[in-house]
């Protein structure tokens, strides 16, 4: 088993056994209200079943895999329109973009790893956040395969910023913002396994079935152990899973500090039982 890279200008697409397990997209050209930003679609299982959505009708600015921050102070770097106390969703002159500034990528017999630094401006050109991410495709094995998603942000801006998300400003189990996953839509209704909506947990997992192949393909999730927060989990009327940086409760980065997550996705073919996950679980501690 060997990792490939295939690199175009915009994008680069990590593969084994045949199969593109991700494109990473990381100079997208889209509408500024979508909050442009790198983003994961198609991400694949082994058997090369497709396990995220991209611009739903609902929400354009899904994009399979995304790390992201729906409230910044008052910005908006998640897209859409922002939750205001009192107001409900409202489309404001807010919407950031994250600027990939470089990027390099290497593969060997056991992993591909994706490294990138990224810089946070709002709307009005303000540069906020610089970023470090990186993204490593590892530990195949006979039917899953892992994503590792860390994540080093600076503010650079001067003075404290607060991440936060409609959540914070008062809308009752809408505490999404971070790595951010929208499932495709034929998994609308799938199962969850784990913490519900809200809840504290080490792990979730998400099962869902595909349409026109007869078979299921199961995402576990694994928030970073050294910080774990709350779960924001849908399956109806979408699907979404996101381990918050903010459910209910701001989350303050002085200047000059730096916000460190790690994150983990095990992405694997068929429908994985509550007793698999958990033995996988243990016997792949982080």
């Amino acid at each position: 088993m060997t990792f490939a890279l295939v690199e175009d200008e915009d994008a680069l697409t990590v593969r084994t056994r045949g199969t593109d397990l991700f494109r990473y997209v990381h100079r997208p050209v889209m509408d500024p209200f979508e909050a442009p930003k790198p983003y994961l679609h198609p991400v694949r299982t082994l058997a090369g079943d497709v396990v995220t959505g991209y611009r739903p009708h609902d929400h354009r600015w899904h994009k399979g895999i995304q790390l992201t921050a729906s409230w910044l102070s008052g910005q908006n770097f998640w897209g859409g329109g922002t939750y205001l106390r009192g107001r409900g969703y409202v489309d404001l002159p807010n919407l950031g973009t994250m600027r990939s500034r470089a990027l390099s990528a290497e593969a060997d017999r056991d992993r591909a790893v994706v490294t990138e630094d990224l810089a946070w401006h709002t709307m009005a050109g303000e540069h906020w956040i610089d970023e470090r991410r990186t993204l490593t495709a590892c530990d195949v094995g006979p039917d899953a395969w892992t994503l590792e998603v860390t994540t080093a942000l600076t503010n650079v801006r001067g003075t404290a910023l607060l991440f936060g998300s409609p959540g914070t400003q008062g809308r009752e189990l809408a505490g999404y913002s971070g790595l951010f996953w929208r499932g495709p839509r034929d998994f609308t209704g799938g199962e969850v396994i784990g913490p519900a909506m809200g809840e504290a947990g080490d792990w979730l997992a998400f099962v869902g079935r595909h349409d026109e192949v007869d078979r299921s393909s199961t995402l576990l999730f694994l928030d970073d152990p050294s910080a774990p927060g709350r779960w924001f989990v849908r399956s109806e009327p979408i699907p979404a899973v996101n381990p918050s940086l903010a459910f209910d409760r701001e989350l303050p980065l002085p200047p000059g500090g730096v916000l460190q997550r790690r994150y983990r996705i095990v992405v694997a073919d068929g429908a994985w039982t509550p007793e698999r996950l958990s033995r996988h679980v243990g016997e792949h501690p982080w």
